[in-house]
């Protein structure tokens, strides 16, 4: 065989398996970051069991509002049956402090920035989005506990979920699917913010007006013709209403399309520009 022929050969081999390559590469990439996602995940939750204090967001305070608001306003509002009131209240506040715990990551993740525990991971043969895809993942166990906390409480005040376990059960998955897609906003403000105090300022700046002007605490048709503008397209009135009619029964349907909707634009337009304010920051 002639050395053109041979070359020939050579070039047509390289360029059969080239794409394979490329695409066992581009097939490894998910996995690759899911992988190192999980692993960081532990990382994270390791930290949590060291320091539970940090789970104070999830247990003693969804227990607070829940008694706080039940005994100090159920009389009032729902004209001296706070019972009835709980059953109205609950859903609520469990999408509130769902809302408020995201704060936690934003601020771990600009402590860990801070710390230069980020130039340890870009020196690692690592996803470059694993350790924000990690922290977000290990949310997941802190969400779970407040669901458990605050139905739990919520029973031993007097709470009955009207549904089934399994609607109920819906309804926490819900909640965390939800909140997995708004602490994206958390690590937005977390790569962008200089201090932790002040990336849980701005957050819970954001958040005390999200989680107030809804269906909380209050029907909207109580509400002043202006706020109820800003309520009806609140994504966390959507998310209540939702988690009213799985656990207390009536009409989900819309109020769950809406809230799928705000999941997907979340994502679609937090973690790109997450992403970016990383590779700037980190």
């Amino acid at each position: 065989m002639s050395i053109v022929a041979r070359e020939e050969e050579l070039a047509t081999t390289e360029g059969q398996r080239r794409p394979l390559a490329e695409t066992a590469t581009a097939a490894r990439g998910p996995l690759r970051l899911a992988r190192h996602s999980l692993v960081l995940a532990k990382r994270n939750l390791i930290g949590v069991l060291r320091t539970p204090e940090a789970l104070i967001d999830v247990t003693l305070q969804p227990m607070i509002f829940l008694a706080m608001f039940t005994y100090i306003f159920g009389g009032a509002i729902a004209h001296g049956s706070r019972h009835d009131y709980l059953e109205y209240l609950l859903p609520g506040v469990l999408a509130q402090t769902i809302a408020f715990g995201g704060a936690q990551i934003g601020v771990n993740l600009n402590g860990d920035i801070e710390k230069g525990v980020f130039d340890r991971f870009r020196s690692l043969p690592i996803a470059r989005a694993a350790p924000l895809v990690g922290a977000v993942l290990a949310d997941v166990v802190r969400y779970a506990l407040l669901c458990t906390v605050t139905l739990g409480f919520g029973y031993v005040l007097g709470f009955r979920a009207a549904t089934n376990a399994p609607e109920v059960l819906a309804a926490c998955v819900i909640a965390i699917a939800f909140a997995l897609c708004l602490s994206w906003l958390s690590v937005l403000v977390g790569m962008l913010a200089r201090t932790p105090g002040a990336v849980q300022g701005i957050v819970l700046l954001v958040m005390f007006p999200l989680t107030f002007g809804t269906s909380t605490f209050v029907p909207v048709d109580t509400l002043p013709g202006w706020l109820r503008s800003f309520t009806d397209v609140n994504p966390l009135t959507h998310l209540i209403g939702t988690l009213r009619g799985l656990m207390l029964g009536g009409p989900v349907q819309s109020h769950l399309l809406w809230t799928l909707a705000w999941m997907a634009g979340l994502l679609v337009v937090l973690v790109p520009l997450a992403l970016r304010a990383y590779r700037r920051r980190a």
